[in-house]
């Protein structure tokens, strides 16, 4: 469970971006982050990836107060944030190496993971997201849905329960964005996780989003919230409620323009 209780946060000489913000996610729900630039989506995946603090307010994670980086969050980047000098493999092996260099809270304590369980972990999750046969190629060497893959992989080989995805796919092409977007949910499925993703995109949101957080110009104050049962199911694009779903977000976005 996340909960936020009254966050604020305002970069310094700036205006707030969010003003006693109240938001609760379930463990295990999908939640899509809609809405357009500079509204402060990505700035609220870093609050809850630990990377910023609240100007004022809580954020709880499984009851815990959230004062820094948490182990079992995983975060992915836009721009994959992939080593060019470093292969396929060995960059999804960077998050495991510096955990066990730095242990799980970044401390310098390092952990008592050994280098066969990370190696069966990398394994598994190239062969799982189809990378095997690209192990020891370079991201200059890869397409954007690979190099993103690698990422996933990076990420998910560090078994997190809470994912964030921060516009992820926005630079793919249709079939790969819609390919990954598949994959996102079947992975929750297997993994149990509570997935966040922000996005600019409305049909992504609608595709993604059992429930969709709606973000205005700041100060975000009051979001709106919308249910989004359908979200994740095989056939969803080409129903209507899809349709009517994307419509129904398009009116809430340009109403708060």
């Amino acid at each position: 469970m996340i909960v936020l209780e009254s966050v604020s946060f305002a970069y310094p000489e700036h205006d707030p971006v969010f003003v006693n913000l109240n938001w609760e996610v379930a463990r295990g729900e999908a939640w899509a982050v809609l809405g357009p630039s500079g509204c402060g989506k990505t700035t609220l995946l870093y609050l809850l990836a630990g990377l910023r603090h609240p100007t004022s307010g809580v954020i709880r994670i499984d009851d815990q107060e959230q004062t820094g980086p948490r182990p079992r969050t995983g975060l992915i980047l836009q721009d994959y944030g992939l080593l060019p000098w470093a292969t396929a493999y060995k960059n999804v092996t960077l998050g495991l190496q510096i955990r066990r260099f730095y242990g799980p809270d970044g401390k310098h304590t390092p952990s008592d993971e050994n280098t066969a369980d990370h190696d069966r972990r990398v394994d598994y999750w190239l062969h799982r997201l189809n990378l095997t046969s690209h192990a020891n190629k370079y991201p200059a060497q890869l397409s954007g849905g690979q190099r993103q893959r690698v990422a996933i992989a990076r990420t998910l080989a560090l078994n997190p329960d809470l994912l964030l995805m921060d516009e992820p796919f926005s630079s793919l092409d249709a079939p790969t964005r819609e390919s990954l977007q598949n994959l996102t949910f079947e992975l929750r499925a297997e993994e149990d996780l509570t997935t966040i993703i922000v996005t600019h995109a409305i049909e992504e949101a609608a595709i993604l989003g059992e429930k969709i957080m709606i973000l205005n110009q700041p100060p975000n104050c009051q979001p709106v919230f919308i249910k989004n049962p359908d979200a994740g199911q095989v056939d969803y694009r080409h129903r209507p409620a899809y349709y009517e779903m994307c419509t129904n977000l398009r009116q809430h976005l340009e109403v708060n323009q």
